[in-house]
This record gives C-alpha cells, structure tokens and sequence, in this order.
C-alpha cells in the first residue's frame, strides 16, 4: 500500500502524451490541439476591407468630394474614382483600389451628391490592409494551439473545414458485479441498480472525452479475462469499477494479473478507495476503481483525471487545490488519509453528511472534496483546510 503522494506522482511519470493525430472537422474540433501547424490558405482580410461606415475617398487637397456611388459588404464591383471623389462605404466593405482612405461618416455632411468632410485625413485611414491578420501561406496557427471557439472561428474565417489534431483517448469502461440490473428493469430482491458506468461516462462527457464504449460482465473468472483482454488491445485507456478486492468473485485482478498487465500500484493509503489499481500494458493504461460509486468517483478525480490530462498533453495536470476556511466541524477516525464530499464557496468550504463510500447522494451535492491529512484527527469551525475543486 502506498501513500496519496507516491500514487499521484507514479501516475504522472507512467503516463505519456498520446500524440496519435485524427482528422476532425472544424465543427467537432474544439478542445482538441492541432498537431501540425495550419497555414493560411488565403489573406485575411482577402482586399483591402473598410474598418467603419463612412465615404471611401480618392484624396485631394479640398474637404470637398463628389458622390459617385456606394459599396456594401459583399458587393463586387470595384468603381475607379479620380481625385476628389469619394463613395457611400459600410463596415467590411471592399475599398476599391483608387480608394486610399476612409472618414467615418460622424465627420461627414453629406448634400445630395456631395459630401463635406471635417478635416483632411491620412493615407490608409481606417483602412484593413490586405492580408493584415495573416497573409497566404503564413502559419495561422501553430502546432499544439488548444482549438477554442475563438480560434475555430479564426480557422473558419479561412475557409479551413479540416484540421489534423491529436487524438483523444479511446477509453472502455467495464463494470463488473453479478447484483447489477440496468435502470429501468424490475429491481428484484438481492440486486441494485448499476450506475458506475453513467456516472463515469458523463465524467468523461463533461471533460470532453466522448469515444467511450461501456461494457458490463458478471463475476465470472473467463468472462471478465476475455473482455479485459479485449478493451486492452482495442483501447488507450480502461477504467474498471469493482472486482478488484480479493473477494471468492472478485475476478478483476486475478484476470489482469494473468493478462501479464504490469502492476504500478494496488491499494493507496487512502479512504473511500483503498482498492485502487494501477497498471499498464504496452501503450494501454488500466485503472481498477473500487466498486463503491462515491469511492470510484474520488478515484477518478484524484488519478484518472490526471492521466487523462497527461495522455492530451496538458500543461495544468490536477484538479485545483485552494486553502478554504471551515464552517463545519468533522472528526475522523483511524490514520488514513481521507477525502470528504463538500461544497465550496467565496473562500469557504462546507463538509457535508453522509460520507460513506456507497453514498452519492451526498457527492451529488459536492462541487468539491476536503482533503484530511493521515495526521490530522479532527476539523473545527473556521480552521484552515485543503479543498480540491471538482469540475462540474
């Protein structure tokens, strides 16, 4: 059994970046990183492009101008002006070539096909140039930028409709357990509703990690090997929840163990989720969470989120950790460290009822855990505490 410290760490250095490229549509791209640089099929702005609404002028040294049309936004035609006229122009309009200035039409008095402007104006004046936020074949964005909606919408403003990423895991989840039922059959006497694998599958959604698959086996030794062989081969990352203790049907470590994963860590000093699994097989990581839904759901917070993050990639890897102030009091027994449903808010944080391992009721409220030091006895009022923020 290892200490919370040591099986953070182990799991930062066993895990390394997936770097496996996928092609996705702009669209479907966000939260992805690029894993080749995007250069710029065209100029941006594409012609030289009016910054406001106003009169595009062919300067001359009067204040006076003869009105000889109008361009909008999206309009084709280009009118060749000579010195001393102008043309009626809108926001992200095409200024013609024989155009080299804009004036805002607040400094304009226009009379009938005329216009007066208020004071003479310089070269290129509220005028985009030609290509200024990037020209063709220019690096747009660079290898390893976060797709966010804003740089999506840069990338569409390109007229770019695929890019190369890195790929995010593809990741099994496997619940084990002869007394499971789907929610939604007759809940018979001696069973319970199965929801480790929905509560782990929008985990997951909520992090942005949608290629997920859900496989469900009874404790049955040659079923459970089978599938985990299986999920290993064909996954980068297997999260399975109960079977890992060393129960007479508890068959997920026997079967792993046999499948020649390598074992990095079993069981934490920790509570909930004492049982916890670590391992690997060539290019899979395989964590076995306990089967206790509000201990798996700490397991996945605490470990699994950080090998995810680290499997993308990321620069920030853990959830974060802030000092809070108690308003409840808590007293633990024993010298385990343990990790405590909560709420957090403005600087305080709440330490909830109900923290058995079996209880998500309790979790379902929590927006945070407490974490309580293996030396640490008792909580009072207003005492200074480790909070963990959860992403939800």
């Amino acid at each position: 059994m290892i200490t919370i410290e040591k099986a953070i760490n182990t799991v930062k250095s066993n895990i390394k970046p997936l770097l496996k490229e996928a092609s996705k549509s702009i669209e479907k791209s966000g939260g992805y990183k690029l894993s080749q640089n995007v250069t710029s099929p065209i100029n941006m702005p594409p012609f030289r492009q009016s910054a406001m609404d106003g009169y595009a002028l062919c300067l001359h040294e009067s204040l006076e101008y003869n009105l000889i049309g109008e361009i909008k936004a999206g309009d084709q035609h280009q009118p060749i002006l000579k010195q001393g006229e102008a043309v009626r122009i809108f926001t992200g309009a095409a200024v013609p070539d024989s155009a080299n200035a804009v004036m805002m039409q607040e400094k304009v008095v226009r009379n009938g096909n005329s216009i007066s402007v208020e004071h003479q104006i310089g070269l290129e004046h509220n005028i985009r140039p030609l290509g200024e936020q990037v020209k063709i074949g220019d690096v747009a964005l660079k290898k390893g930028t976060k797709l966010t909606p804003a740089a999506i919408g840069f990338l569409t403003s390109l007229g770019i409709t695929e890019v190369l990423v890195y790929k995010k895991p593809s990741i099994a989840l496997i619940t084990t357990g002869n007394e499971l039922v789907e929610a939604g059959e007759p809940l018979v006497y001696g069973k319970i509703y199965e929801s480790n694998s929905k509560m782990l599958l929008n985990a997951l959604y909520s992090l942005k990690f949608y290629d997920v698959t859900i496989h469900k086996i009874e404790d049955d030794y040659t079923q459970t090997k089978n599938k985990l062989e299986t999920v290993i081969n064909d996954n980068d990352l297997v999260i399975a929840t109960g079977g890992i203790s060393v129960g007479d049907y508890d068959f997920v470590g026997k079967a792993l163990k046999e499948l020649q994963v390598e074992e990095v860590f079993y069981k934490v000093k920790q509570k909930p989720g004492k049982p916890l699994f670590f391992g690997k097989k060539e290019n899979t990581v395989i964590f076995a969470l306990p089967g206790n839904p509000a201990a798996a759901l700490s397991c996945f917070y605490v470990y699994v989120y950080i090998a995810l993050q680290k499997m993308m990639n990321k620069n920030t890897i853990e959830l974060p950790r802030i000092k809070a102030k108690s308003i409840s009091t808590f007293e633990k027994k024993g010298d385990r460290p343990q990790f405590l449903k909560a709420i957090y808010s403005e600087g305080e944080v709440k330490i909830l009822e109900g923290q058995n391992s079996s209880m998500l009721q309790t979790f379902a409220l929590s927006n945070a855990l407490v974490f309580v030091p293996g030396d640490v006895s008792s909580i009072n009022i207003n005492d200074e505490i480790e909070v963990i923020l959860l992403p939800i």
